[in-house]
């Protein structure tokens, strides 16, 4: 697979390059998250094609592409859930390949997925507090009461206003309606303290008036985070990415900003259509 090599220009690839100048000059830091030419097979069938991406701190990035293109393998590499066949994933300059997603999660990257995953049997507020034990030091033990962590107790406080569910408090996750229920999953995934999310299809089965509060919900806190999300409705993601990277058949065939990303000849080829694009834009 062709993606995006760092260093190399416009001109050389036709894609835009994922490393800017000041990091080729050897005086960036290192990018928050980094692929290199990542592979992933199952049997004899090669899913992810040798992927290269470089993501600089506090930039929101959108995954996109068709169904099947490897998007969701891709956020499984990431995020320790798949192993690579090769290739390496970097974390703050870190190589993360290998570990187990717990580990990732303690080095500074936290996950959502596609189906909700939360604690539907606990209260809102419990819910968050179990997302900041381990980010404040606590380890899971029975010779302390939750109650008495203040620490805890205040910054689950926090992240309820923040995902506006302070109203919540004590009702069960269960009885959350659907955009709760994802909020939620937010404050859980933020709550960890982790510096790079992964939003996999944050949106999904939300009504358009949902989508648009949820899209400004997810811009509030993460600010000063590093975002990848993964999404298929047009809308959100010129309305929420700085960048946008595109894979078609398990290869990032475009990153760049979404105004160029759009006008790209071969991505409105592979992927978009400038009129489904149009469309789905318009009716945001």
């Amino acid at each position: 697979m062709s993606a995006v090599a760092p260093g190399l220009s416009v001109a050389d690839t036709g894609v835009a390059s994922a490393m800017p100048a000041a990091a080729q000059a050897g005086t960036a830091p290192p990018y928050a998250l980094e692929l290199k030419d990542l592979r992933k097979s199952f049997g004899k069938t090669e899913i992810i094609c040798g992927a290269s991406l470089a993501v600089a701190a506090g930039e929101r990035v959108a995954v996109i592409g068709p169904n099947g293109a490897g998007k969701s393998t891709l956020f499984n590499l990431i995020s320790g859930r798949f192993q690579p066949t090769s290739g390496q994933v970097l974390l703050n300059g870190h190589r993360i390949d290998g570990k187990k997603p717990y580990e990732i999660n303690r080095l500074g990257l936290s996950r959502s997925f596609q189906i909700t995953n939360i604690f539907p049997k606990l209260s809102v507020f419990e819910n968050l507090r179990c997302g900041v034990l381990w980010s404040l030091g606590y380890r899971y033990t029975f010779l302390k009461f939750l109650a008495n962590l203040d620490d805890a107790n205040e910054r689950a406080d926090e992240l309820m206003h923040m995902i506006r569910l302070e109203k919540k408090r004590d009702v069960l996750a269960m009885n959350l309606t659907y955009a709760e229920q994802r909020a939620l999953e937010i404050g859980i995934t933020i709550g960890g303290g982790a510096a790079v999310i992964l939003l996999d299809e944050p949106t999904a089965g939300m009504s358009k008036s949902e989508t648009k509060r949820f899209i400004e919900l997810i811009k509030e806190v993460t600010v000063g985070k590093t975002l990848l999300t993964v999404e298929h409705d047009m809308g959100v993601v010129f309305g929420l990415a700085d960048k946008i990277a595109v894979v078609v058949y398990g290869e990032v065939i475009a990153f760049d900003r979404p105004e160029a990303v759009r006008a790209n000849q071969r991505v409105q080829e592979a992927y978009l259509g400038s009129q489904v694009a149009d469309a789905q834009v318009a009716r945001q």
